[in-house]
């Protein structure tokens, strides 16, 4: 095929969201020049709209270097350092970007805005939201609007949001508005209209969700283990200088990745999307999770070399120990236990009631696996699974670990650091007790809590909401 015909079927499968057929196509042009900028482009466009930035950087890097200038190339330039949490970088990028004037500025001004808001640069942001070469009539600048106005005007910023989350607006837009409007709602102690407005934007924007299927990876774990655990062995070679967090979202795994992030040999990575594509090959594969035991050691080998690869590149310059705060180990213990033997892995839980409403009243990307937090039934059921699942897992499988609990965190984080980095083999740093001083960016629905020093607020949260919580919960 020539080479025209294979950028435009690459152009063709990405309006499509057809990525497996992208990546494949821009591969195969890499295939024949590791450095084709088609080829880079093609996979970095992917893996970015499939939110694996971690794995495009090194396309993006491959691309800059080649076109510098370039406003797409530049503009995911800017998206890949803010979602890798380096803040600066992105803004520096963007900023420039923007002062060409390119005409994809309204896309480089969104980045921009959400790089400012989520590190508390809010006079930037205002001053970026009254610039009227940039936003004109785009639904997009709402949001952002809001958030300036807030300041000033919350009650008028929650009826901006809310107006936009029940009205005629694009329905990925609309769903983030509203649930913005409900962390609005909720600051300002307006608990019932929050909780009623996360219900309807679950129920207009929310796709259904499966849990049942979802959960049937974790039940035949259970069901595996009660055989014994040779078929969860290790196949690979013990890695060195690794820590999961093996929690659900809003457990406090930001609150305690930023703190480890402190230590200076722990270098958080972020929600790495290693361990997902670990789980993808191995359902790909037929051996996830019954099939297991049939995984090779050469394989197995592959599997942790793909994964540490990019673990690795997202380190810190210095840091001995790479700190992985992806929210998919909790469900894929004994494949850790059979790719990434030696790993530690640092189990949060919290009082699943604060951790099922701040799971309802938050915006999860509505593709995500994260439908189940479209109802308090279908979070109790998932927290039930990972309280059954998690414990017997770790006991059995031989992972090193430590239990920690949101609640002791908060009332002696110096105590519970230090357990965490005695599992590590690490000394304790003062540093730690005082991650609002962190600078790396944590870019989690929990960013600007953890910019403040550690405190109890969030304990006992759900009893706003005392009235959505029946027995069962207890």
């Amino acid at each position: 095929m020539p080479l025209v015909d294979v950028t435009a079927a690459i152009e063709a499968a990405l309006q499509q969201q057809r990525f497996d057929v992208a990546i494949a196509l821009s591969e195969r042009l890499l295939a024949e020049s590791p450095r084709h900028p088609h080829g880079l482009l093609g996979r970095a466009r992917c893996l970015i709209m499939l939110s694996r930035f971690h794995h495009a950087e090194a396309d993006v890097a491959e691309l800059l270097a080649l076109a510098p200038d370039d406003p797409l190339v530049m503009l995911m330039a800017g998206m890949v350092h803010h979602r890798l949490g380096r803040s600066d970088e992105a803004v520096a990028i963007l900023a420039a970007l923007l002062d060409r004037r390119p005409p994809n500025r309204t896309e480089a001004a969104v980045v921009l805005a959400e790089a400012l808001h989520m590190r508390g640069r809010g006079d930037e942001l205002a001053a970026l939201m009254q610039r009227g070469d940039l936003w004109g009539d785009d639904p997009r600048a709402v949001l952002h609007r809001a958030q300036v106005l807030e300041a000033t005007d919350p009650d008028a910023a929650i009826v901006m949001l809310e107006a936009s989350a029940r009205g005629d607006f694009p329905p990925a837009l609309a769903r983030i508005n509203g649930f913005a409007a409900v962390e609005m709602l909720d600051r300002a102690g307006r608990y019932r209209e929050a909780f009623n407005l996360a219900a309807t934007v679950h129920a207009r924007f929310t796709p259904p969700f499966d849990l049942d299927r979802y959960l049937q990876p974790v039940r035949e774990q259970r069901a595996l283990m009660a055989g014994g655990t040779g078929w969860c062995r290790p196949r690979a070679e013990p890695v060195q200088g690794l820590a999961l967090m093996v929690g659900l979202p809003r457990s406090g795994t930001t609150l305690l990745e930023q703190m480890l992030d402190a230590h200076p040999a722990v270098s958080g990575i972020g929600e790495y999307e290693g361990l997902m594509l670990l789980e993808e090959s191995l359902t790909a594969g037929g051996l996830w999770p019954a099939g297991l035991d049939a995984l090779d050691a050469r394989s197995a080998a592959e599997l942790q070399d793909r994964y540490l690869r990019g673990a690795l590149a997202a380190r810190r310059s210095g840091a001995a120990w790479v700190l992985d705060k992806g929210l998919w180990a909790w469900r894929m213990l004994p494949a850790v236990a059979a790719v990434l033997p030696g790993a530690v892995c640092l189990h949060l839980t919290r009082d699943p009631r604060d951790t099922a409403i701040s799971l309802f009243l938050s915006h999860f990307h509505a593709g995500s696996a994260a439908g189940w937090t479209a109802s308090l039934e279908g979070i109790r059921r998932l927290i039930e699974a990972e309280r059954e699942v998690v414990p017997e897992m770790l006991a059995a499988v031989g992972l090193l670990h430590e239990h920690v609990v949101f609640e002791d965190l908060v009332a002696d984080p110096a105590a519970e650091a230090r357990r965490c980095l005695d599992r590590m083999g690490l000394p304790m740093e003062d540093a730690v007790v005082h991650p609002e001083r962190n600078r790396r960016p944590a870019l989690t629905l929990s960013h600007a809590q953890v910019r403040q020093p550690i405190n109890s607020r969030g304990v006992g949260r759900w009893r706003n909401y005392v009235w959505a919580f029946d027995d069962r919960w207890r």
